[in-house]
């Protein structure tokens, strides 16, 4: 068993809540009976508080054990599934706390029926080493699921953001001046910023940026663009003025060693997208955009160029602000990234949910997503546009989306751009917003369908359309599931004969 504090704490209070079940004692009787405190004996069932020698002794005679009996590790076969899940450590790598859960609530419902539980926890630790789920794996999933709860929009962050402008006389007129907030970084927060010294390491040339906290400095890949510096800076801005001490030290998540390292990443980077693009003024331009009579890319490129942002800030910025200010919260962002050889690979990298509907998800391993979808139909036109000029930019699609054997419509909006500084790789970021009463008060152009609908699948694997031209894998699992009801069809009829 992982033996650590908290693994100790959570199995002695374990023990005590059910001595004292099995001698019929309430908390008030253990406490009159031992002079300990109501309040203290419910913090040690808890699992928050360990007591002294001389109160186990106390407690040990209250229950009728031994006190060796109750200070040790080893668990009867009651709480087997107890120590089977400490043992495994899944426990403790979900930020249960995020969720207002405590850790002693669970294991107290998973004691209350260990039998079946048993089972359930050992499909769980199989199923995850099968496929390789790692302590990582959970913290992303929980916090995906943590933005979702909340819409994605955490209105302390925002506040902090607006403190921040006033403390330091930032001036919010996009674009914000880099220079300004580089100089807070150098001045206030005492950092060196080195954007040479990263070229002599090519195996890091992925890496966006490097902060070496010993040297308080940071350096900066010098291939990435101006605004994709300025979010780098913000979220190194980020860290120290909300005193995020857990962080992680490269741009990308090399190694997690723990969840509050994800989850200051997390708010680290919703600060620097927040400071970049005031929500007062973006929802302002929001709303102008929205009323028009028709969609217009050209405007919706204008709004991107006026605050310097890359694609992936601005649509998050999108699902940041939608909810809360315009009353949308159906929708799904995705990011698809797409290798360049002779047989192109797409992999969805990040997502969020709103929608609760049919939408891609990365979890359809070994299938092929829907080459209907904007998100992956847009690295053609990328590829299309790279050789009609020299430009390096980015490109703008929309689609109307409904999925086949559904009511279900979405507005896709979708900015693909190359991968940079990844080479031989581009990357398409997309927002779905389901086309429904809400939807169409708040944009207007969604009520004149100028845009052609397009059906869409999530993977050709589950895909009906048979004539499909875009379609590179049979429908697989929709015949199998075909062939599951033939059988039980035939099962019933069997039945009656």
């Amino acid at each position: 068993m992982q033996v650590n504090k908290l693994n100790i704490r959570l199995i002695f209070g374990l023990k005590v809540k059910h001595l004292r079940a099995q001698k019929g004692l309430s908390f008030a009787e253990l406490s009159r009976e031992t002079g300990i405190s109501v309040s203290y004996l419910n913090e040690i069932e808890k699992g928050k508080k360990y007591p002294k020698a001389d109160k186990i002794a106390l407690l040990a005679k209250a229950l009728g054990v031994s006190y060796d009996h109750l200070v040790s590790l080893k668990l009867n076969k009651r709480l087997a599934p107890v120590a089977e899940l400490l043992n495994s450590g899944m426990l403790n790598s979900i930020p249960l706390g995020m969720f207002g859960l405590e850790m002693s609530t669970v294991l107290d419902l998973i004691s209350a029926a260990p039998t079946k539980i048993n089972a359930f926890i050992n499909t769980l630790i199989k199923i995850s080493r099968s496929y390789a789920m790692s302590e990582e794996n959970f913290y992303f999933a929980a916090l995906r699921s943590y933005q979702e709860m909340h819409n994605n929009y955490f209105e302390e962050l925002e506040t902090s953001v607006d403190n921040f402008v006033r403390e330091y006389n930032i001036n919010t007129n996009p674009p914000v001046a880099r220079k300004h907030l580089i100089d807070i970084l150098i001045k206030r927060f005492y950092y060196n910023i080195d954007r040479e010294s990263m070229r002599q390491f090519p195996e890091l040339a992925s890496f966006r940026s490097v902060f070496v906290k010993e040297k308080r400095r940071l350096y900066i890949n010098d291939s990435l663009t101006q605004m994709q510096q300025s979010f780098i800076i913000g979220k190194e801005i980020a860290f120290h003025y909300l005193q995020l001490e857990e962080r992680p030290y490269t741009s990308n998540l090399f190694q997690v060693s723990s969840f509050e390292e994800v989850l200051n990443n997390f708010k680290a980077s919703y600060f620097s997208v927040a400071l970049l693009m005031n929500r007062h003024q973006f929802i302002r331009d929001l709303s102008h955009f929205f009323d028009r009579e028709s969609w217009d890319t050209e405007s919706f490129r204008n709004i991107i160029d006026k605050y310097e942002a890359s694609p992936e800030m601005f649509l998050h910025r999108l699902t940041n602000l939608l909810p809360k200010y315009f009353g949308i919260d159906n929708f799904f962002f995705i990011r698809v990234n797409e290798t360049v050889s002779e047989v192109r690979e797409y992999h969805i990298t990040k997502e969020l949910h709103f929608s609760r509907l049919h939408n891609p998800h990365r979890n359809d391993v070994h299938q092929h997503y829907c080459r209907r979808w904007i998100s992956i139909k847009s690295f053609e036109h990328l590829a299309k546009m790279e050789q009609e000029s020299s430009s390096r930019g980015f490109l703008v699609d929309v689609q109307r989306a409904m999925f086949i054997g559904t009511q279900n419509e979405y507005l896709t909006i979708c900015i693909t751009r190359p991968n940079s500084p990844t080479p031989e790789s581009n990357v398409s970021v997309s927002m779905g917003i389901q086309i429904d009463a809400a939807a169409k008060r708040r944009i207007r152009f969604l009520n004149n369908n100028e845009l052609p609908i397009e059906m869409v699948n999530e993977t050709c694997q589950k895909c009906s359309l048979m004539d499909c031209e875009q379609r590179v894998a049979p429908p697989s699992v929709l015949e199998s599931a075909k062939s599951q009801e033939l059988i039980q069809k035939k099962l019933e009829e069997l039945k009656v004969l």
